[in-house]
């Protein structure tokens, strides 16, 4: 960038940085806790995605950072295998995305249906929703939604003020409270105060009264040095990843980091008439920041349509935003860190709460009505499967209802045995796709045909038809030729439609109404 253009674009970009710093900075604590590790290591996941992944990505006015759609992943992780598992599952992780922006695969990452991803996201958001009450009310989350979901009941009546009660519903109230603003402010926003995040609003507004109440909470614990938070990838870890169920978490962390961040930079380009999104780089950028996070022991990281709107919509034009939010967040843990340490654990779980129940997004599913009952049965599906099991579980659960529904797709074949004005000539018509699912009901119209009638089977309005069905036609022309039975294909578009090449022992037969025919 020219220094003439620099100058121009510096005042905004730099307003906007600020903007995507005050939202970002409640967030990657939040999303940390919500994982189960200390909140600087959210904020180091930040300050990457700004300075690092800022400046490699191919989407330049978006903004990476920890997300939401990976905390039941990385909370899972952390409970079964421990915090140090997290490095080598990153590294790992990066290098699948390095690889796959490599090979030029970032589109792939974006066939998955949209109603497995935007199910998977619900069920991420009723899972975060039901763990973060736990800690709104100063407690400890359980190791599933079933169990937080059974467990609120005796969280609630120990957090209340009663003989045996403690001091959790302070918690609770300052959760409630971010919540309520958040929600507010979201509402009715005025115009000139846009750029001011809920988030932060609420998260100041419930950090200011529980000091000013001197409200016994649990507060935000982030080390006066940096340094401290860091906890270098050790060589012996990388021995791990020989356990299946490590190799399974890296490869799920590539796939979902991926998908969402492809998914949240089409979104992005939605919203600018800029610079539009390199996929692939993108991906190579996100892959980057991931290993960098698994070598400090940070959170993965992910592109974030949160922030990245925010940015959009603060007048960013070009990367030095995502950059210099960065920068806000490096800066701000290094010299105001006590400030930190002032916020109420819980009103960063109110910020998860919204978060969450805004992941579950209703519009998007009525949304999906347009195209079907089956995707919303397959967002509904992939939701509930996430929240009563796990999420690779929910996962795999969308696709297979995707791939049912592709297979009922292409086995829908309409057959029909229709009588020409000629004696003796009747048409077998078939639409859809003739694949060897339909062989059976193939073979019971066949056996219909009246002995001695020359068939015509005319090959226009299928868009596939494979060798089984194919054969099937030519056995019966065989079998009943001495019946004095003949079958007549269709020669036009056959190469195209058969698995293939075209078939040498199909003869020519006389065409019909000047369309060419193959006589078996």
């Amino acid at each position: 960038m020219r220094a003439a253009q620099l100058k121009a674009v510096l005042p905004r970009e730099l307003l906007a940085s600020v903007v995507v710093f005050l939202v970002a900075l409640p967030l990657c604590m939040g999303i940390a806790i919500a994982s189960g590790m200390p909140p600087a290591k959210g904020l180091i996941t930040g300050i990457i995605g700004g300075l690092v992944v800022g400046w490699l990505a191919g989407s330049p006015l978006q903004v990476s950072g920890p997300a939401a759609g990976l905390v039941v992943l990385v909370f899972e992780v952390v409970r079964v295998h421990g915090a140090a598992m997290l490095g080598p599952i990153l590294l790992l992780a990066g290098l699948l995305q390095l690889l796959a922006g490599h090979y030029r695969l970032g589109c792939w990452f974006r066939v998955t249906a949209p109603a497995v991803v935007y199910g998977m996201l619900a069920g991420i958001g009723v899972l975060i929703v039901l763990s973060q009450v736990h800690v709104m009310l100063d407690g400890v989350p359980m190791p599933s939604g079933l169990a937080n979901l059974v467990g609120f009941p005796a969280a609630l009546s120990q957090a209340l003020p009663t003989l045996d009660g403690g001091f959790g519903w302070q918690a609770g109230i300052l959760g409630v409270c971010t919540i309520l603003v958040m929600w507010l402010w979201d509402k009715w926003r005025p115009r000139a105060l846009r750029f001011v995040p809920g988030a932060l609003l609420g998260v100041g507004l419930a950090t200011l009264a529980s000091l000013a109440l001197a409200l016994q909470v649990k507060r935000v614990e982030v080390p006066d040095n940096l340094a401290d938070a860091i906890d270098w990838l050790r060589p012996g870890d990388l021995l791990n990843l020989a356990d299946p169920n490590l190799l399974i978490a890296a490869f799920a962390v590539a796939f979902i980091a991926s998908a969402e961040t492809l998914l949240s930079a089409a979104a992005v380009d939605r919203m600018h008439n800029g610079q539009r999104s390199d996929f692939d780089k993108e991906l190579k950028a996100q892959g980057v920041g991931n290993m960098l996070c698994g070598l400090v022991g940070a959170l993965p990281m992910t592109g974030v349509i949160v922030r990245s709107s925010a940015n959009v919509q603060a007048g960013a034009t070009t990367r030095l935003s995502a950059i210099f939010h960065g920068a806000w967040l490096l800066g701000f843990v290094l010299l105001l860190s006590s400030v930190l340490q002032s916020i109420p654990v819980a009103s960063l779980a109110g910020v998860l709460v919204y978060t969450g129940i805004k992941l579950v997004d209703i519009k998007v599913f009525r949304g999906l009505s347009r195209y079907g009952l089956m995707p919303m049965v397959t967002y509904a599906a992939t939701a509930l499967a996430i929240v009563f099991t796990d999420l690779l579980t929910g996962v795999l659960i969308g696709f297979g209802l995707t791939l049912l529904k592709l297979a009922w797709k292409a086995s829908r074949l309409r057959i029909s045995l229709v009588d020409l004005p000629r004696d003796g000539e009747m048409e077998l018509r078939l639409t859809g796709a003739a694949t060897f699912l339909k062989v059976p009901a193939l073979t019971q119209v066949l056996s219909t045909v009246p002995d001695g009638t020359t068939l015509y089977v005319p090959l226009g309005n299928l868009s596939y038809i494979d060798h089984s069905c194919f054969e099937l036609l030519e056995e019966w022309g065989r079998a009943n030729a001495a019946k004095h039975s003949r079958l007549v294909i269709e020669a036009q578009g056959l190469k195209r439609r058969l698995e293939g090449r075209g078939r040498t022992n199909v003869g020519l037969g006389m065409p019909r109404s000047g369309q060419g025919r193959r006589n078996a």
